[in-house]
Parts: structure tokens; C-alpha cells; sequence
């Protein structure tokens, strides 16, 4: 993650929003979040503008459109192509959670699509699902657009947050005292999203 971060820091603010924008779009684009760290970056955003690198309030509008933009691609490319995609290699290892997630949408329509924005497996299937269902666009751009701009927004500001913080760390108690706390902070939040991945 610092890797990141630091080659995100050595390129000029127009770079970054452009990297950022493609990581959070591509992320959200029928399924390509299980490669692509999109909410990662998202974060790492909002660290480059609690440097002063770049703005935080345009990495925000960056993202919530780049989110919004990636679900609308991802529902089209489901409406369109639907569940002839399911059948591929790397989508039928992950059946059984599909099918548990067009479940859910076909119980709850649209505010299934708003909720599956914090949810990691529903915000990379959620579109291109909604789309193979054929729930109205109307719906779900509107429920999209909502989550995608609290995620959004919430992502950057997490990012700035903890940036901020880990400047004030190494500036009263030393670098190694700042060091110390990022990691039990990133240990503790990968602890809890594997006992959280488990438990679905």
C-alpha cells in the first residue's frame, strides 16, 4: 500500500485524480473488483490530498463519478451479454455467492443496489447483476448514485482522516511511533474483513 501511495505522490494531481478515477471505475466494472483495488485507491486518494497533493473535496467528485460511472457500465454490459457470462471459468467458482446475490436483488431491487456498495462482493457483482435482471435503469441509477456518492465521499475523507492523523503521530512521538500504529491499524482492519468474508 505505501508503494502505491508513494508512486501515486510522485506524479503530478492531474495523474493522480486520472489513476484513481480508472482504479475506482475499472473496480466497478462486471467483476474486475477482484483484481482491481478500487476501494484502495479511493483511500489512497483522499492520503495523497491530506498531503496537500492534491484537493479532497475534487478527489471526492472524482471518485463518486468514477464509481457511478463503472456501475453503469457494468449494469449494461449485464443487461446486454446477461447470464451467458456466468457460465466463464472464473464466475462459476464463485456461483454459489451470485446466486445468493440475485436473491437478494430480486427480493429488495433498489435498495439491494444501494446497500451492495459497502458490501466487497456486491459492489463488484451488484451491476453487471442488475443489469442480467433487467431492474429498470431508472432504479438503479437512482440507487446507485446515492451509495455511490456516501462511498465515495466516506472513502476520500477515510483516506484524508488517516493521513492527518498519522502526520500528527510522527510529528509528537517520532516516525517509528506512527509506523507502529499504520500497521496495527491495516492488521486490524485485514483481520476483520477476513473473519467478515468468512462469516457471508
Amino acid at each position: 500500500m505505501s508503494g502505491l501511495l508513494d508512486h501515486l505522490t510522485s506524479l503530478p494531481a492531474g495523474w493522480v485524480y486520472l489513476t484513481v478515477a480508472l482504479l475506482v471505475f475499472t473496480e466497478n466494472v462486471m467483476f474486475l473488483g477482484f483484481l482491481i483495488p478500487g476501494e484502495t485507491a479511493a483511500i489512497l486518494g483522499g492520503v495523497t490530498a491530506s498531503t496537500g497533493h492534491t484537493n479532497v473535496v475534487t478527489m471526492a467528485v472524482v471518485v463518486v463519478l468514477a464509481a457511478i460511472a463503472g456501475d453503469s457500465v457494468g449494469y449494461q454490459i449485464g443487461r446486454r451479454y446477461g447470464v451467458r457470462m456466468l457460465d466463464i471459468r472464473p464466475l462459476r467458482r464463485r456461483r454459489r455467492r451470485i446466486d445468493q446475490a440475485r436473491q437478494f436483488l430480486a427480493k429488495h431491487g433498489g435498495p439491494a443496489v444501494f446497500f451492495g456498495r459497502f458490501v466487497a462482493f456486491l459492489r463488484t457483482a451488484m451491476p453487471f447483476l442488475a443489469g442480467t435482471a433487467h431492474l429498470r435503469y431508472r432504479t438503479f441509477l437512482s440507487s446507485n448514485a446515492v451509495g455511490g456518492l456516501i462511498w465515495g465521499a466516506a472513502s476520500v475523507v477515510l483516506g484524508y482522516l488517516a493521513g492527518n492523523a498519522y502526520r500528527t503521530v510522527a510529528a509528537r512521538f517520532g516516525e517509528y511511533a506512527a509506523l507502529t500504529v499504520a500497521v496495527i491499524a491495516i492488521v486490524a482492519v485485514i483481520v476483520w474483513r477476513v473473519r467478515h468474508r468468512r462469516e457471508q
